[in-house]
């Protein structure tokens, strides 16, 4: 038995998510059917996580375990020249028996992407959220800290009752970072874990605050208080990137950002 690690880049537009469905199409189930075909055995591909519909991914991770040998360049090719062209498998490598995509990560990077322009961007409207709204670059800065660390972000979790909130909702948010070049905000996002619609209520939040919707001073209250009503708005799904899994074996990546955004805010 060998076992096999995935990096996968998608554009999550046209699908209902990483994780199979019932209903829709997910990128799960297009890289099991492509990879039991070349293989022309059953394969079983467990992700490092769930990406919901519509969000996208440059860094996601996947594992599936298989007697059958096949040269990595050969796989490469003949799955990428099955899959649809907005999936791409960056790369594949044998990894440890033991080593398993979601409980061997320590941790993962999202990227949101905002838009500040007047006018919506026709070619970037799949990867930024517009705001309808001005954003103070030191409003979001200065909001963003109070986020960083480790907290109970039962809050700022859709279905905080099942799932892995409802077990242990407390995180260790280690980076908020805020890079913006001329129209462009990027909100880089690590912890150690996140619960589900976690990045996506944040930055809504976030949002909910620089249009004076929320008072910045409300949000230790709003950790305290356990309850998703009082937090913000929970923002669109296309802004949103899987960027990196971290483990303590590293991939050779580096996640590029979706634009040349050079001033850093810390």
């Amino acid at each position: 038995m060998h076992n096999y690690k995935l990096l996968i880049a998608y554009e999550g537009a046209r699908y209902s998510g990483w994780q199979i469905q019932k209903n829709g199409i997910s990128i799960q189930a297009l890289l099991e059917k492509y990879l039991s075909i070349i293989l022309r055995t059953p394969i079983k591909v467990i992700g490092s996580g769930r990406t919901d519909a519509g969000v996208h991914a440059i860094g996601q991770v996947a594992h599936f375990k298989t007697t059958t040998s096949f040269e990595f360049s050969h796989l490469l090719k003949s799955l990428n020249g099955l899959l649809p062209p907005d999936i791409r498998v960056l790369s594949i490598e044998e990894a440890p028996l033991d080593f398993h995509a979601r409980y061997s990560a320590i941790g993962k990077v999202y990227h949101y992407y905002l838009h500040t322009g007047p006018v919506k961007d026709p070619f970037n409207r799949f990867y930024t959220y517009r705001v309808p709204h001005s954003i103070t670059l030191d409003t979001l800065i200065q909001a963003a800290q109070l986020f960083i660390g480790t907290h109970d972000f039962t809050s700022f979790a859709n279905e905080a009752n099942t799932g892995s909130a409802a077990k242990n909702a407390v995180r260790n948010l280690r980076r908020l970072s805020i890079l913006q070049e001329e129209e462009y905000i990027c909100l880089e996002l690590e912890a150690n874990g996140f619960l589900y619609k976690m990045v996506r209520n944040i930055v809504g939040t976030l949002l909910d605050i620089c249009s004076g919707k929320i008072a910045l001073e409300k949000i230790p209250a709003i950790f305290q208080a356990k309850d998703r009503r009082l937090a913000g708005r929970t923002a669109p799904a296309h802004g949103l990137i899987l960027a990196k899994v971290n483990y303590e074996t590293p991939f050779n990546f580096d996640p590029p950002f979706l634009f040349l955004l050079k001033n850093y805010k810390p």
